[in-house]
């Protein structure tokens, strides 16, 4: 790789080097990026880049922080590098959104030319992209949150705004993370400091005699647990003789008046050592005033006689707030930190009494936790929100001493805040994947504006009202819901008569004409209405605010999302981007829907346009049917035919073109049409006219593949004397006819083998075959709908046919046929049905 100037070259290739110069050179923002890079895999990342990819229909999808390289933070997808993969930034397409501070729009890498010379690009490894950059709160650029594809694709508005709105989630979930490592620093700095202290506690218990010491105390006069006992005795063990005396004198006298305990005393440790020791307690009392308990804490004084100063040494160098409060509730200590974090100097808070000088903590957690801790006698912590002038949420941790209560505090406004924005965006973000999901289901109108009420209330309004434009053009509203069951048979009332009573220079007009959201008072719509039950239903709804988001899909508005918002819950602006999101995802589902519908009516209407009523010739009756599929995705290339060729012989075909779109229906027209023109000019047996059917779609160029089944009834002079019918019949690839004996019985037709299906092998040989059939007989030909089911196989459909055949043999024939259609596919089958059946006369 050389380097000239800007630019690298790479092969006979030259990348642009001055994104990766510009991003390099803003050290602030390299320093800011370097301190978000995680030290571990991050699952909900990793989950919102999958998300991501999946809600964009991507391959691949990558969160990217830039520094002097590209570092993979999350990933998902099997293209993607592991996380704490290093790029250069020169090969980096995310470096080109990043310096740019704009999104990048790649249809196809290698003819582009802002990347075509990258190493991903030019490998083939990327062939499309679309990435937005990770943005902070101070507005730095520290990555990109992208999604690709080996293959070159188009990426649409909507694609790009879902990205941008899940690259806020990434930058909340990033910041977060920050701000989680640095709290956690905190605390174990907190831990460091009380442990600096050196600060031991001992709880003496006079009913049992039993002294307990946590473990710095145990350490601190030489003991190890299972060497110390648990008793006083041992406590006067380590006693210096010349303090004993005074140090049990202290203690009694603790325990008589139900007092407090102070002592400065030595102890001897068993190496000889001795120790200064300070040691403050109070005794807790029953009703009857007698002693049953001392606690108390005590700590080495011996580098520094006055514990005083340095216990405060300590606090004031502690990065936690920390104060003390007396018996009395008033202040008597306060750091450094403390005074930062309330906002006061010593003058204002000392001596002040913390109800007084804090007055929203009465009544609050603050009190409550402060007092059970006194009360108790045991530490709290809990998290607790103090409103303005603090407006803040602070972890605290408090518990009672000798002389009152002891309390260290951290400020952890922005670890809370980035948890909320966390879990607003993640439902934000589960509402739009559940409309996505639960619309995409669907190709039905009613189906999906039934749906979209109940899935944006009660997470984004209180209740709601959908409007769809019908294709005359006009306004309805179809849908509402209201969590009350009371207020929604109002509401159900209300969407009747709403937009008939609505003046068309209202604001629900105006976003319909307009495709513009509008936010508007409840109490302003009720002054437009005119009086009647509108007005009166809406008086009894009562809401506040009103948000009309226009459903948009392929540059027209195709309806309205109307919420609505009670008194005291005004919609953010978070809430409204979300909902017009859902309103422009509901749109295109419902204008999906209206563009299947109408494809489906243009296909069964083309292929119906072409499957004519049968002939009635002299020797027989026939009866055809056509159901399309119960899905409009499979209507098909299914048909029927019956003719008289020109020697006056009966001719019946059955054919399915493989495909199901208007495509299959039109080539379906196109071989039917074929196949009738051979067969009445030739005059040619059912072998010939496939023969002649597969030729000419070589001949026309015809690309599309199909299987038929010809069936031609013959007779002599000497076999219309006998009263029997020969039924010559060819098939290419198609399943064979059944036949009913005029006894009722099906006829199992000798050994076949279906011959090749049209449109592979025009040269392929074919057979044809030849029964006879005596008066009464009935055949019928049918398409694999019929008979096949997702949950079974072919066989299993064959036999349930004949089985009904059996049942039903002595039914008129358009009796059998509705009969045999209603048993097998109880008129919704899963595939196009195409039946064509003749029953020949029995005199």
């Amino acid at each position: 790789m050389n380097d000239s100037g800007n630019r690298t070259t790479v092969g006979d290739d030259t990348v642009d080097d001055a994104p990766a110069e510009q991003l390099r050179g803003d050290r602030e923002r390299v320093e800011i990026a370097g301190r978000l890079l995680l030290r571990n895999p991050s699952d909900s990342l990793d989950r919102l880049a999958d998300l991501a990819a999946r809600l964009l229909g991507a391959s691949t999808g990558q969160v990217s922080l830039l520094t002097d390289v590209q570092v993979v933070a999350a990933r998902a997808g099997a293209l993607a590098d592991p996380v704490g993969t290093e790029t250069p930034l020169e090969n980096s397409f995310c470096a080109v959104s990043a310096a740019a501070t704009a999104p990048l729009v790649v249809s196809d890498a290698q003819a582009d030319a802002r990347v075509s010379a990258t190493f991903p690009a030019a490998s083939g490894q990327i062939g499309s992209y679309l990435g937005t950059p990770l943005v902070t709160t101070e507005g730095e650029v520290v990555g990109v949150l992208c999604v690709y594809d080996a293959e070159p694709r188009e990426w649409s508005a909507e694609d790009l705004a879902t990205l941008q709105r899940l690259s806020s989630s990434v930058m909340t979930e990033l910041e977060l993370s920050a701000l989680v490592r640095e709290y956690e620093g905190d605390q174990l700095r907190w831990g460091l400091a009380t442990d600096a202290a050196k600060i031991g506690t001992f709880d003496w218990d006079l009913t049992s005699g039993r002294l307990t010491w946590d473990d710095r105390l145990i350490a601190m006069f030489g003991y190890d647990t299972e060497g110390f006992d648990e008793s006083i005795e041992a406590f006067n063990d380590r006693l210096h003789p010349d303090d004993l005396p005074r140090v049990t004198e202290a203690l009694q006298t603790c325990i008589d008046t139900g007092g407090s305990y102070e002592a400065l005393y030595r102890i001897v440790l068993p190496t000889g050592e001795t120790r200064w020791i300070e040691a403050r307690g109070r005794a807790l009392r029953e009703p009857d005033g007698t002693t049953t308990r001392v606690l108390g804490a005590a700590f080495d004084t011996t580098d520094q006689r006055d514990a005083g100063m340095r216990v405060t040494r300590v606090l004031e160098a502690m990065p936690a707030g920390f104060y003390s409060l007396d018996r009395d509730w008033r202040f008597t200590h306060v750091n450094a930190e403390a005074k930062r974090l309330l906002g006061r100097g010593h003058e204002e808070l000392l001596g002040q009494v913390i109800w007084e000088a804090f007055p929203a903590t009465v009544g609050s957690v603050f009190e409550e936790g402060y007092r059970s801790a006194v009360r108790s006698g045991g530490p709290v912590q809990f998290d607790a929100y103090y409103p303005a002038p603090l407006n803040g949420w602070y972890e605290v941790r408090a518990w009672p001493t000798p002389d009152g209560l002891s309390v260290y505090f951290l400020e952890v406004t922005q670890r809370r805040l980035a948890q909320e924005r966390a879990e607003r965006s993640t439902r934000q973000l589960a509402i739009l994947a559940q409309v996505s999901a639960e619309l995409a289901g669907t190709l039905d109108t009613a189906v999906a504006t039934a749906r979209l009420p109940r899935l944006v209330v009660p997470a984004l309004a209180d209740f709601c009202m959908v409007t769809i434009i019908g294709e005359d053009g006009v306004p309805r509203d179809v849908g509402s819901w209201h969590p009350d069951p009371a207020a929604r048979s109002l509401l159900e009332r209300y969407r009747e008569v709403r937009l008939e009573a609505m003046p068309l220079t209202g604001p629900i007009a105006r976003a319909l004409n307009t495709g513009k959201a509008a936010t508007f008072s409840g109490t302003d719509v009720v002054d437009l209405l005119p009086d009647g039950p509108a007005r009166e239903l809406l008086t009894l709804l009562a809401p506040e605010t009103e948000v009309a988001l226009p459903l948009r899909a392929r540059g027209r508005t195709v309806g309205l999302l109307t919420l609505f918002y009670a008194p005291g819950h005004a919609p953010s602006a978070d809430d409204v981007t979300v909902a017009q999101e859902v309103a422009d995802r509901a749109g295109l589902a419902l204008d999906n829907a209206r563009l299947f519908s109408a494809q489906q009516q243009l296909a069964e209407g083309l292929q119906r346009s072409m499957l004519t009523d049968p002939p009635t010739p002299d020797h027989a009756e026939i009866a055809v049917r056509y159901l399309p599929a119960a899905e409009a995705a499979r209507v098909g290339g299914d048909w029927y035919d019956a003719f008289l060729q020109a020697s006056g012989t009966t001719m019946l075909v059955i054919g399915d073109v493989v495909g199901h779109d208007t495509e299959a229906a039109a080539a379906m027209g196109q071989l039917r049409s074929l196949l009738r023109g051979i067969a009445t000019y030739s005059d040619a047996p059912p072998v010939e006219v496939l023969r002649g059917l597969d030729a000419s779609m070589a001949t026309l160029g015809v690309g599309t593949l199909a299987t038929a089944a010809v069936a031609r009834f013959e007779q002599t002079p000497e076999e219309v004397g006998r009263g029997v019918t020969r039924m010559r019949w060819a098939n290419a690839g198609h399943l064979p006819p059944l036949v009913v004996n005029a006894d009722g019985s099906v006829a199992e037709l000798a050994p076949w083998v279906g011959d090749l299906m049209l449109g592979v092998d025009a040269t392929a040989e074919r057979h044809e075959s030849v029964i006879t059939l005596d008066r009464g007989s009935t055949v019928l030909l049918y398409t694999d709908g019929l008979v096949e089911r997702r949950d079974a196989d072919l066989d299993q459909g064959l036999l349930r046919l004949r089985t009904a055949l059996t049942e039903l043999a002595g039914l008129p024939l358009d009796d059998l046929l509705d009969e045999i259609i209603e048993r097998l596919v109880q008129g919704r089958p899963d595939d196009d049905v195409a039946l064509v059946a003749v029953r020949l006369y029995p005199e």
